[in-house]
């Protein structure tokens, strides 16, 4: 598995955006299905 090296701004942001004991990989994973929808959902509407 890939190892990422974030800055602290980073983490404390990721922090405050976790839900109770969600894992880091939690979080990103659904950080990104989020952006992936946000994407489908521009490319459907011609954005």
């Amino acid at each position: 598995m890939p190892s990422v090296e974030l800055d602290e701004e980073t983490v404390e942001r990721l922090d405050q955006l976790r839900v109770e004991d969600e894992s880091y990989d939690e979080l990103i994973t659904e950080l990104m299905n989020i952006y992936e929808a946000s994407e489908l959902t521009m490319f459907h509407s011609g954005g």
